[in-house]
């Protein structure tokens, strides 16, 4: 007589071994590639490319990135100062309250960031080319159910997978 499949009550602490067996390492190879990018590839320290990124998320002032960061003022302006240099970053002066100082990327910041995310990008592809169709479906589903799960508020597009002979942009 065959067994019964396990009940969601039974695989559940299955479920989360997986997942914390999976999620932290894998998200730490990604980082880690990006920062390699960033550093071998671009002479970006880890510094610069997070406050690259942080001024793109929005953070563009110098106490705000380090009170994100939680790192000292100094430690932002030296950031700032080598991208400065580097043409990547300009500081302006807020219409409102001159002492104020903002941060914003130049065209050349914001392709550096486009670079190195396209990079990465290709990275991952290769690392997940092995994957069989099958086996792409199953993990952009569980994906997506995680998605739903973790962020139950939040409306993600809908998964439309490709039609043969398509790719996305």
């Amino acid at each position: 007589m065959p067994e019964n499949p396990p009940n969601a009550d039974e695989l559940l602490p299955f479920l989360l071994d997986q997942f914390w067996e999976t999620f932290p390492p894998t998200w730490n190879h990604i980082r880690v590639n990006i920062r390699t990018l960033a550093a071998r590839q671009f002479d970006l320290s880890v510094e610069q490319f997070h406050v690259l990124r942080l001024i793109r998320k929005g953070i563009t002032s110098a106490s705000e990135l380090a009170d994100f960061k939680q790192i000292s003022r100094s430690a932002v302006t030296q950031a700032v100062d080598g991208l400065a240099e580097r043409g990547l970053v300009v500081r302006r002066t807020d219409s409102q309250d001159r002492r104020r100082v903002q941060l914003e990327l130049t065209p050349a910041g914001s392709a550096l960031l486009d670079t190195i995310f396209q990079h990465n990008r290709a990275w991952m592809a290769e690392k997940l080319a092995g994957l069989s169709a099958e086996e792409m479906r199953a993990v952009i589903q569980g994906l997506t159910v995680l998605h739903q799960v973790f962020n139950p508020s939040s409306q993600p597009d809908a998964v439309q997978l490709p039609t043969t002979g398509s790719h996305p942009k």
